[in-house]
C-alpha cells in the first residue's frame, strides 16, 4: 500500500474522453493512475497509468477496485443522451447506485478524498440564470424535463452530504458543456446535424450559455483533488462548484467557426424556442414509445434546446478563489477543427434533406403508434 497520501489516484469513467484525458495529465504529474470503466479507453495508456474494468453498479467490484487508493474523482455517469435516455433503471443504477457504491467504497477503505463530477442541471431547467452562482438552489427534482439531470442532482446532494470532517473529504464540480480535440458526444452529433442538412433554423439568437474546454476540465479537477488535502486545509470539503471556460457565448455562434471552417455554414433563419421545445417534446414521446423496436434517435431533446437557447451561464469566482482555477482555454474551436481537417479535408455541404420531411416521417410514426393504442380503447356510444 502506497504511503504517499496524494500518490495513488483513481478516476471512475476513466475509459470515456474526460475521464482519461484527467488520468493522463495527472500521470504526466507522477501519480499513479487507475482508471475504472466497464468499457477500455480507446486511447494508449501512458507510464503510470493502469485500467481495471469495473462495473459502478456492482458494490464488490467497486471495492475491490479502490483498494490503496488515496483520492477519487468520480467521472463515471449514463444517460446523457440518445437512448441511453430510454432506460431510466440503468440510469439509476449507474448514477445513483454507482455513486452510493463509490461512496461506501471510500468510507470502506478510509480513502479521504472525493471529487464528483456534477453537471449545471442540478441547478438549470430551463429558467434564465445570469451569472448564477453556487448559492441558487437545487432545480426540484419533479421540474427536471429528464431523468439524467435528476439522478445527477440527487447524486451530487448524497456526495455533499457524505462530507465529514473525520473520515471523508468531498466536492462537486458542475460542468458546462465540455469540448475539445477527440471529444466524441457533443461535436461529432453536431457536425453530423449540420451535414446531413437537419439544422434548417436557429434558435435562442440572443441566449447566452457556457462551454468548457478539456485542458480546463482537467486543470480544474485536479485542483479540487488538492483544495480537499489537510495542507490546504481541505478548503473546498463540502462545497460545489461552477466549472466553465468563464466566456458566455451563444451557442451557435460557438459553433459556427468551426462548421464554417468545415464548409457547412449556419443558417440565417431563427424560430422561437417554444416552437423547437414543442417539436422536441414530441419526438422524445415518439422516441420512448418506438425506439425500442425502431432504431430512432432523436434529433434533439427538451433538455438540449433549453441548453442551446436559454440564456443561463455561471459565475467561476468560488472556483477561482477556493481552487485557483483559473481557465487556459476560452471558446476556442481551432484545435478541433484542424483536426477535422486532418481526417477528413474540407467537405461542400452536402445536398440538404428536407427537415419537414424528416419530421414528417417521425410524425407518421407516432400516428401509427397512437392508431394502435387507440384501436384498444372502447368506443364511444
Amino acid at each position: 500500500m502506497a504511503t504517499d497520501p496524494d500518490l495513488v489516484h483513481l478516476v471512475t469513467g476513466g475509459g470515456g474522453y474526460p475521464g482519461f484525458n484527467l488520468g493522463k495529465e495527472l500521470a504526466a504529474t507522477g501519480k499513479q493512475v487507475i482508471l475504472v470503466d466497464i468499457i477500455e479507453p480507446r486511447w494508449p495508456l501512458k507510464e503510470n497509468m493502469k485500467f481495471i474494468q469495473c462495473n459502478i453498479v456492482q458494490r464488490h467490484e467497486v471495492e475491490e477496485a479502490l483498494q490503496g487508493v488515496d483520492c477519487v474523482y468520480h467521472m463515471a455517469s449514463y444517460g446523457m443522451s440518445g437512448r441511453e435516455q430510454l432506460n431510466t433503471k440503468l440510469i439509476e443504477a449507474v448514477n445513483i447506485q454507482g455513486t452510493e457504491n463509490v461512496i461506501q467504497a471510500c468510507l470502506k477503505h478510509k480513502i479521504k478524498r472525493l471529487v464528483y463530477t456534477s453537471t449545471y442541471n442540478v441547478i438549470f431547467g430551463g429558467q434564465v440564470i445570469c451569472n448564477g452562482e453556487e448559492s441558487l438552489p437545487y432545480l426540484p427534482l419533479n421540474q427536471h424535463p429528464d431523468h439524467y439531470s435528476r439522478t445527477k442532482s440527487i447524486a451530487e446532494q448524497r456526495v455533499l452530504a457524505a462530507n465529514e470532517p473525520r473520515t471523508l473529504h468531498t466536492c462537486a464540480l458542475r460542468l458546462a458543456g465540455v469540448y475539445g480535440v477527440g471529444e466524441l458526444r457533443h461535436i461529432p452529433r453536431t457536425v453530423n446535424t449540420v451535414e446531413s442538412g437537419y439544422m434548417q433554423a436557429l434558435f435562442g439568437k440572443d441566449s447566452l450559455q457556457d462551454f468548457l474546454h478539456i485542458d480546463n476540465l482537467v486543470q480544474a479537477h485536479i485542483l479540487a483533488g488538492r483544495a480537499l488535502m489537510e495542507s490546504n486545509r481541505r478548503v473546498a470539503a463540502g462545497q460545489a462548484y461552477f466549472i466553465s471556460d468563464g466566456a458566455p457565448i451563444n451557442t451557435f455562434e460557438f459553433f459556427r467557426p468551426l462548421l464554417s471552417g468545415l464548409g457547412y455554414p449556419l443558417p440565417k433563419i431563427y424560430v422561437p424556442v417554444s416552437l423547437v421545445y414543442l417539436i422536441a417534446f414530441i419526438i422524445e414521446w415518439v422516441h420512448f414509445f418506438v425506439g425500442r423496436i425502431y432504431n430512432f434517435q432523436p434529433i434533439l431533446t427538451r433538455t438540449e434546446v433549453y441548453k442551446s437557447g436559454v440564456t443561463h451561464y455561471f459565475s467561476i469566482k468560488k472556483a477561482s478563489r477556493d481552487l485557483g482555477y483559473k481557465p487556459t482555454v476560452q471558446n476556442a474551436l481551432d484545435d478541433v477543427l484542424e483536426e477535422y481537417l486532418t481526417k477528413k479535408g474540407p467537405k461542400k455541404a452536402k445536398k440538404k434533406q428536407s427537415i419537414v420531411m424528416y419530421y414528417f416521417v417521425n410524425l407518421i410514426i407516432a400516428v401509427i403508434f397512437a392508431s394502435f393504442v387507440m384501436s384498444f380503447l372502447p368506443g364511444v356510444k
